[in-house]
């Protein structure tokens, strides 16, 4: 891949992408690791699965016409959140479980196998993505540790803000935890003896507390405020007690060995 490749891929818009019949189309911001659509990308990088970027629309009213720059996507998909992933003709996928249903179902032969057989290594694997990715997990109260548009979308409230981060680090303890029990057996991966969704979803949504650094995650115009709320987020106390150096080699492990590293953003690098 060239640099030009690199650091400036191609995107098609919204209505290009649902027009289509043929391909992979998920949406993105450029120059922005959108945490759901960066853990997206990585999970199809590990399948295989070549994506078509597509723009995903920006929250807010358009200032010329009046109006809701989301209109079209939430007409097509029933909702607003990034990303949208669009395979052939089939409906839109908006939930990461579906969209990791997707992925192993239609990714290279031979790619990892990340929703595992077992099916008690698959409950383990679901659980540990469902605190980090779900409904009062990482990001989610993440997302609510300070008031924003965001953080309204995901129900912010001082009572809730101010729980937020005993949350996190909970979370933090318990992947943590993991490890270090997933040492004692010899592994380096959250369950059993292979990578799995666990270790894509987690890796990538961890650098909500813990940026990657430059040669893993690009600085970029667009996301160089996201990283530094990302970098404060790791210094609240409470958290950075529990950012133990099992997490951070986990992290750098995970994405530099089965993720596309340097990530590639699009936007204005820096």
């Amino acid at each position: 891949m060239s640099e030009a490749e690199t650091t400036a891929p191609d995107f098609i818009t919204l209505e290009e992408a649902a027009a289509m019949t043929t391909g992979t189309r998920v949406t993105f911001i450029p120059g922005i690791p959108a945490l759901y659509a960066e853990a997206l990308k990585n999970i199809c990088f590990v399948k295989g699965l070549p994506l078509i970027r597509a723009l995903h629309p920006m929250m807010g009213v358009d200032k010329e016409t009046g109006e809701d720059r989301q209109a079209r996507l939430y007409e097509l998909t029933s909702q607003t959140s990034i990303p949208t992933m669009f395979h052939d003709e089939e409906r839109p996928r908006n939930v990461w479980i579906e969209q990791l249903g997707l992925a192993e179902r239609i990714g290279a032969p031979g790619t990892p196998r990340l929703i595992p057989d077992d099916f008690g290594q698959r409950a383990d694997v679901m659980g540990l993505c469902e605190v980090v990715l779900g409904e009062d997990g990482l990001v989610w109260n993440m997302r609510i540790m300070s008031d924003s548009p965001l953080a309204q979308k995901y129900g912010y409230s001082e009572e809730a803000s101010a729980a937020a981060p005993n949350k996190v680090a909970e979370v933090l303890r318990l992947i943590d935890g993991r490890l270090a029990a997933q040492e004692e057996n010899g592994s380096r991966y959250l369950v059993g003896e292979a990578v799995t969704a666990a270790d894509i979803y987690w890796a990538t949504m961890s650098m909500c507390v813990l940026p990657a650094p430059p040669e893993i995650m690009p600085l970029t115009q667009q996301n160089k405020g996201m990283l530094k709320y990302f970098a404060m987020n790791g210094q609240i106390p409470i958290i950075a007690e529990v950012l133990s150096e099992r997490i951070k080699n986990h992290q750098r492990y995970i994405l530099t060995t089965y993720c596309e590293t340097p990530a590639v953003l699009g936007g204005d690098p820096l």
